[in-house]
């Protein structure tokens, strides 16, 4: 997610407008006589406050203009919503408030639904674990994260896996400045010793075809269903190597098949 950008949704970030604390008291008190002019400039006046929080929210994958209309909204839901009489600062009562709404916005649009209760295990760890490793100058174990939150470590490493985005197979892993490595490339093809497509037609003549190293890697990545990082290791050669020959010998026979 892109935040260096000067203009977000068409406002300009670098010339947004701050408020001292007496502004902000003069401004509430014609907000609650209905004056919709000084509710304006209250908003534009605590956006920096929404774009220093959608910071915190750089590694998801959402578009950092969506992120920033989300938290206006709960921006404008705290102004709606505070009491000046309790004593608090504005600041202090909105940041939960849009955290909160950027946080829904992210989960109702997650293609993998997770439970409140796993969500919640997930972010006292992760609370506990930024608190941990301040304090020991590491990050913890989960066996420490575990004893702390007195839960198992099979329910924390659950709850943490279960928030992390979707991976996608063709995401890029290991690029060398040739043939980028794939996260499929990665994976090994259990079905391949049964059912893989090599196995369902006769390919003998187009594999003898083949030089004896690009022989042996499919071999090793098609009937023996290994990896290409275990096809590496095996015939010791790097894994951008074994990339860069398998789809050479898979051209091969394509174009011999053809």
């Amino acid at each position: 997610m892109a935040l260096y950008k000067v203009e977000i949704c068409g406002v300009n970030t670098a010339k947004l407008p701050l408020l001292t604390n007496a502004e902000k008291d003069e401004l509430f008190k014609k907000i609650h006589m209905g004056d919709n002019e000084a509710r304006e400039t209250f908003i534009k006046g605590n956006l920096r406050l929404v774009l220093s929080i959608i910071q915190r929210f750089s590694n998801s994958n959402e578009n950092v203009d969506d992120l920033f209309q989300v938290g206006c909204i709960g921006l404008i839901k705290a102004i709606d919503n505070f009491d000046v009489t309790l004593g608090l600062r504005f600041s202090t009562y909105a940041v939960p408030m849009i955290i909160g709404e950027i946080r829904r916005y992210l989960r109702d649009n997650n293609s993998i639904r997770v439970s409140r209760s796993i969500r919640d295990t997930a972010y006292k760890a992760l609370y506990l674990k930024e608190q941990m490793t301040k304090k020991n100058l590491r990050e913890p174990t989960i066996e420490e994260l575990a004893k702390e939150l007195e839960m198992r470590k099979e329910d924390i490493v659950f709850a943490l896996d279960a928030i992390q985005g979707p991976v996608s197979l063709y995401e890029p892993v290991y690029n060398d400045g040739g043939d980028a490595i794939f996260v499929m490339d990665q994976v090994s093809d259990k079905k391949s010793k049964e059912e893989n497509w090599v196995e369902e037609i006769s390919l003998k003549d187009a594999m003898d075809k083949l030089s004896e190293r690009e022989y042996h890697i499919v071999k090793l990545r098609f009937f023996d269903g290994k990896t290409q990082m275990e096809v590496a290791d095996e015939i010791d050669i790097s894994q951008a190597q074994v990339s860069r020959l398998e789809k050479s010998a898979l051209k091969s026979m394509k174009k011999y098949l053809s």
